[in-house]
């Protein structure tokens, strides 16, 4: 594995991390300052018009609609595929928010630059998919 791929790997883990810990000035200090977090990929109730969520404050905003009102999340990967400056993992986010659990599954991408700041978060979920797997915790 490169030097690139490892920071790649490193950088998705902490993401990962800070979002299971609730931190989410650490965060949003993953992120490159023109960063970009899709989640899901295209349209959907986090984003209406499907363009993502660029730059730090975008993407706190992101957290606060997003992150902040959920009881836990889990990140249940199955597998993870680390290319140059990018890794993939699949498998499935599972959120636990009001009492209920819910599963996306998915593939969960990650993009580093030069500096090893998170360039993009890609997540390709279908919303659909997931709500349909909503039961009580």
């Amino acid at each position: 594995m490169t030097t690139i791929e490892r920071t790649a790997r490193a950088a998705s883990l902490a993401s990962q991390a800070a979002v299971k810990a609730k931190d989410r000035s650490a965060w949003v200090a993953l992120f490159a300052e023109d960063g970009i977090v899709e989640d899901p990929v295209g349209p959907s109730g986090f984003d209406p018009e499907g363009v993502g969520h660029r730059g730090h404050e975008a993407i706190g905003a992101f957290w606060d609609k997003a992150i902040a009102l959920t009881e836990s999340i889990e990140f249940r990967f199955e597998d993870s595929f680390a290319c140059g400056k990018e890794i993939a993992f699949t498998g499935l986010i599972r959120t636990t928010i009001g009492g209920h659990v819910i599963d996306a599954e998915g593939v969960f991408t990650y993009r580093v630059d030069a500096k090893g700041k998170i360039a993009a978060l890609r997540a390709f979920w279908e919303v659909d998919r997931a709500v349909a797997t909503t039961r009580p915790a």
